[in-house]
């Protein structure tokens, strides 16, 4: 009976002593953190013309003539595999003077930030550390990776058809 009387009053103190309400003084130090939406909230199908528009945004940095646009959306239309469009539009785009891209030798030597603004331009988001990590230990892992191939293959990723 002592036993259990005093297992009763340990539990007793224990749930009186933790419970404290917060003062108004009480400062937590949380630091602010700027959020950016992860791939998870992507769920909408850009449509071409929204394709081609930004693709052709992110690559040249200016916007695409309503004419261009139209030519472009026949062109694509007309391919029945919509991928091997995609793949023939970036290529076309990445071939036409005034195209925007980061040295190669800019990529090597600070690769952390190439990292860092390629998925802001093509995903407008920054990388998760894991992404980070993995794409620094890639670049720095394959010498004959260009720029150029980065930027393709962000173009083309699946990501990168939703908003």
């Amino acid at each position: 009976m002592k036993t259990n009387l005093f297992i009763v009053f340990l539990a007793l103190c224990a749930v009186v002593g933790s419970c404290k309400k917060p003062e108004a003084n009480d400062l937590y130090e949380v630091n602010q953190v700027a959020l950016y939406p992860s791939i998870a909230d992507k769920n909408k199908m850009k449509t071409q013309e929204q394709y081609v528009s930004i693709l052709h945004t992110n690559l040249f940095q200016t916007a695409l003539s309503g004419s261009e646009l139209v030519q472009i959306i026949d062109c694509l239309e007309s391919i029945g595999d919509k991928e091997l469009g995609r793949e023939v539009l970036i290529s076309n785009f990445m071939n036409k003077p005034g195209v925007i891209l980061p040295s190669d030798s800019l990529m090597r030597a600070d690769p952390e930030v190439f990292v860092n603004q390629t998925y802001e331009r093509f995903f407008v988001r920054r990388p998760s550390e894991a992404e980070k990590t993995w794409f620094i230990e890639f670049i720095q892992a394959n010498p004959n990776l260009s720029a150029e191939l980065v930027y393709f293959a962000f173009a083309l990723s699946n990501e990168y058809l939703y908003y």
